[in-house]
């Protein structure tokens, strides 16, 4: 029998040493740039706790109608933030984008707190959904380009932890300045400065990211990314035979060189194009950012006062982080396509309980209970299996020419759907009531389950070129 060569102990050491230098490199690039995530989730979570102060007729006197332009003009703006980007990223690239929505950040936070009146909240509310929206589609493209297969779905879920991590953070704050300065009329203005410290570290930190391989081979610049991918994987062998890969692919992809209407009486790429922007509907008319912006709200509906409310509310938040992690864990060991099927087929079951729920046990003293118990279990299914899915694929399934522009427009989508849950959320609950309202979302999300059963194609463990290959 012949023997298998062995690799000398000293150079076990050295390769392992290696590896691990490059394993944290990656984490710090990683943590930098999901710094964004958090953003995401602080910026969009804030209004949950703060909109009963803000609605006060002593501060700006918000009816249900205008309680919900305030909350969805963020969204409205990250919908135009996230068409936009994707296209600002494919021409200039990613790393750019990133320092100059830190920017803009820190500017239209800024403006929200000293907002004068509704008005202009609701126009800084809508600039600082310009920057939401914009990390919304850069950050996963982002680590989609610099991540190894294996990698990849853990770190794009990291970005989805660290949005569940700022919500979480701003109930904590939230509750704990509520309960502390509730005398202070103005309570609901500190509580939109804790945005600006982690746009402050996003801003400083990213001349230390490097642009992505992907992007500059785009751009016809080899030897950057020839560089920047040895940065990232820590070998210059092992680099150079996967920037040769993703060469060939781009030759296999060369007629698709440029965004046009055009394209689209191409089957392959209006599949691409109707099923990434499917997946950014689905994921927000399941009814998560009833539960993330209006949380506090439901909780005073079913009974609870406000202050408790908005204790209670953390554990939205603990639940969303907890379930968060358990995604980073299961996308190494699930394949996407089940993760996501489960989830949606919890969130469900969840929804269908509440309206029962509602309908037979809304007069009993233990009926808040029962909602938030329920709630916390849509949470779990949906931070864990339908968040973080969502966000891989779409960012999976487009070409590199394309990329930008295609997670663009499926986030586009998938604000605008954002939007229309935050606008009329409050509304409905003023004229349905809890049971009726939560009814429709559970109709919706029978029609995800069945949307995803049929469309959604399994890409776990397969690298970015090989996904398009397949569908």
């Amino acid at each position: 029998m012949k023997e298998v060569d062995k690799v000398p102990s000293g150079q076990q050491t050295f390769n392992s040493n290696k590896a691990e230098k490059n394993d944290r490199y990656l984490i710090i690039i990683t943590a930098i740039v999901t710094l964004g995530g958090l953003l995401f989730g602080i910026n969009t979570g804030v209004i949950n706790g703060l909109l009963p102060f803000m609605a006060a007729k002593n501060q700006l006197n918000l009816s249900p109608l205008l309680q919900g332009v305030v909350t969805s003009s963020l969204t409205l703006g990250a919908a135009f933030g996230a068409l936009t980007t994707g296209r600002f990223a494919d021409h200039y690239g990613r790393k750019s984008l990133l320092f100059c929505l830190a920017i803009l950040f820190l500017i239209s936070n800024s403006g929200c707190i000293f907002a004068a009146t509704a008005s202009w909240l609701i126009g800084w509310r809508f600039i600082l959904g310009l920057a939401v929206g914009g990390v919304s589609v850069v950050v996963p493209t982002y680590l989609s380009e610099i991540a190894t297969p294996k990698m990849r779905g853990r770190m794009i879920t990291q970005n989805d932890l660290m949005i569940t991590s700022g919500q979480l953070l701003v109930f904590c704050s939230n509750a704990l300045l509520g309960n502390l300065l509730a005398a202070d009329h103005n309570v609901w203005r500190w509580m939109m400065i804790i945005g600006i410290i982690p746009a402050l570290v996003l801003l400083f930190g990213m001349p230390a990211v490097p642009e992505s391989p992907r992007w500059l081979l785009s751009k016809k610049q080899p030897t950057a990314a020839l560089a920047n991918l040895t940065k990232l994987r820590g070998n210059s062998q092992v680099a150079a035979d996967e920037l040769q890969k993703i060469q060939q692919s781009f030759k296999q992809l060369k007629t698709v060189q440029t965004w046009s209407w055009k394209l689209l009486k191409k089957p392959a790429i209006r599949k691409l194009f109707l099923l990434g922007i499917g997946l950014g509907v689905i994921q927000q008319l399941i009814g998560i950012n009833v539960i993330m912006y209006y949380g506090t709200t439901i909780l005073i509906a079913s009974g609870f006062a406000h202050q408790a409310a908005l204790i209670a509310n953390i554990s939205n938040g603990v639940i969303s982080v907890i379930a968060s992690l358990t995604g980073m864990h299961l996308m190494t060991c699930w394949p996407r396509r089940k993760m996501l099927l489960l989830g949606i087929k919890m969130t469900t079951i969840s929804l269908g309980v509440i309206d029962l729920s509602a309908l037979f046990f809304n007069r009993l003293t233990i009926f808040p209970y029962i909602v938030i118990l329920l709630v916390l279990v849509f949470l779990f299914f949906f931070q864990s299996m339908v968040s973080p899915t969502t966000w891989v694929i779409i960012a999976e399934i487009f070409p590199q020419k394309l990329r930008g522009l295609g997670v663009g427009i499926s986030t586009f989508a998938l604000w605008l759907a954002n939007f229309g849950v935050g606008l009329l959320f409050p509304i409905c609950l003023h004229q349905f009531g809890l049971g009726l309202t939560f009814f429709g979302f559970f109709v919706i999300n029978l029609l995800a389950y069945v949307f995803t059963y049929r469309l959604v194609p399994e890409t776990s463990n397969r690298s970015l070129e090989k996904v398009q290959q397949n569908i």
